[in-house]
């Protein structure tokens, strides 16, 4: 799909060096970079939301299960020493 944008003179001189650099059209190199982008701000957002559900605290059910397991975690290790 063909599309205009708006860039800085400079900006775009950089670009079509690194392009001609990279031996790719400019387009492939907006396209690359676009989905660059794109894919570092799923990223960025997933770890976002990661950090939300870390960040609060664990169900009361949760709780005893992670107390279950760290103690038979603890024997384990006992026995294996």
């Amino acid at each position: 799909m063909k599309t205009a944008i708006s860039i800085d003179d400079a900006l775009l001189q950089q670009a079509d060096q690194t392009a001609q650099l990279l031996g790719v059209s400019r387009s492939r190199l907006f396209a690359m970079a676009v989905g660059d982008f794109l894919a570092r701000q799923r990223r960025e957002q997933m770890l976002l939301s990661l950090n939300q559900v870390y960040a609060s605290a664990p169900e009361p059910a949760d709780q005893r299960l992670l107390k279950g397991i760290k103690g038979k975690v603890r024997r384990a290790v006992k026995e294996s020493w």
